[in-house]
């Protein structure tokens, strides 16, 4: 049987992490629908428009996330640009991106084209994008623990990095509410190995 395990959670409650980690364990790939968004901002940044403008773009652009067993690499028009997807600038304008519903659907289209199993981390993965997942859990923590988590990965100061997350919490509202069946599991107080081995505790081996 070919399974679906959705990680859903708001910006650095670590959904990354334990996915990569999960996904290992279970020998299948991970695959993160954020660095699609996150690669959709690019092209805003790279063509200097709005997240508006883009939307009437994205048919000029081709987009590829190819999985690894440690890392997804991101393609646009063939040019690798994994790397360039961390950043404070894609950061700031990756929310205006995410609730256009047209980017949405382009992302969505692109995920829904990879073949299970695989574990895939987002905002709404369980809810909209793969309801039928078996395994739908949502993580989450306070925003001063996630900013703590985020600031050696950004290399700013910690008020700035804990400001983003707010911003991007509100912003990100209206995609992050969990599945209805999702498990719902509090990180703030937990490791990682923790958390992997929660989420582990609810899978069935996959067969």
């Amino acid at each position: 049987m070919t399974e679906i395990i959705t990680i859903d959670g708001p910006s650095a409650s670590g959904k990354t992490s334990v996915a990569q980690r999960v996904a290992q364990h279970l020998g299948i790939p991970y695959i993160s629908s954020g660095l699609l968004y996150r690669a959709v901002a690019l092209m805003c940044l790279l063509e200097n428009v709005s997240a508006e403008e883009v939307e009437t773009r994205l048919a000029k652009h081709r987009l590829e996330l190819q999985p690894t067993p440690t890392q997804n690499l991101v393609f646009l028009d063939g040019r690798e640009v994994s790397k360039a997807l961390h950043s404070l600038e894609v950061d700031q304008i990756v929310s205006a991106v995410a609730v256009r519903p047209a980017i949405r659907e382009y992302v969505n289209q692109v995920l829904r084209q990879i073949p299970p199993p695989f574990v895939v981390d987002g905002r709404d993965m369980g809810s909209a994008v793969f309801p039928q997942a078996r395994y739908k859990f949502y993580l989450t923590a306070s925003p001063e623990v996630r900013a703590q988590r985020r600031v050696p990965e950004r290399g700013a100061a910690f008020d700035t990095v804990l400001t983003e997350i707010i911003r991007r919490d509100e912003a990100d509202k209206r995609q992050s509410d969990p599945a209805r069946d999702a498990i719902i599991l509090d990180t703030s107080h937990l490791d990682l190995d923790g958390v992997v081995q929660r989420v582990l505790e609810h899978i069935h081996p996959l067969s």
